[in-house]
């Protein structure tokens, strides 16, 4: 008898079938290939962010910002910062590794993803560290050497829209003209404004 339940069990591993499976268990998932985004060379090793991720790259510093900013102000009991303080902040932020943001292909288009942009899809693959984090750190950069930390700070005082404003739309924003190529802000900022 027991050679005979020990040969049943080999033969059902051989087919597949594993213990698992004869104890009621539903049969293991089957396995998916989730291939990464296919960069450009432009996307890989360009210095600078490519035109098509420029306004997903202004709303994650903008939302980076308002987020150094607003903590920074938590700290001192929602009172406004001192000009030396939210430079302070503005340099923190722009400085930051940024090594939690990288570029997700949904539907054959990249977008960029992470903290206060929205999710792409939960079954991707996202690109990494690499050239992003350099890049959003100069952007962020000349975002504040362009409109300067005065400027950046009296948006935010206004709300996380009138920073987005200043940022990444107008004439010169790098969401101009790209309102189909603008992220949806995630449900928690959309309350905020």
């Amino acid at each position: 008898m027991q050679l005979v339940l020990a040969a049943w069990l080999a033969l059902s591993l051989l087919a597949g079938m594993g213990a698992e499976d004869m104890c009621g268990h539903p049969p293991a998932a089957p396995a998916r290939s989730i291939p990464a985004p296919q960069l450009s060379p432009e996307e890989r090793l360009s210095p600078h962010m490519p035109e098509s991720l420029r306004c997903d790259a202004c709303h994650a510093i903008a939302f980076q910002i308002e987020e150094q900013l607003r903590r920074a102000e938590g700290k001192v009991g929602r009172k406004a910062l001192s000009e030396p303080d939210y430079v302070e902040v503005l340099e923190r932020s722009c400085s930051q590794s940024w090594e939690s943001y990288g570029v997700q292909e949904l539907d054959g288009e990249k977008r960029l993803a992470g903290p206060g942009l929205p999710r792409q899809e939960p079954m991707s693959v996202m690109v990494m560290g690499g050239p992003w984090p350099g890049r959003l750190s100069k952007m962020c950069h000349s975002y504040v050497g362009e409109r300067g930390e005065a400027q950046i700070y009296g948006a935010h005082r206004q709300g996380p829209a009138a920073l987005r404003e200043l940022l990444c739309h107008g004439e010169k924003g790098a969401c101009a003209g790209s309102k189909a190529r603008e992220p949806a802000l995630p449900k928690v900022m959309q309350n905020e404004l």
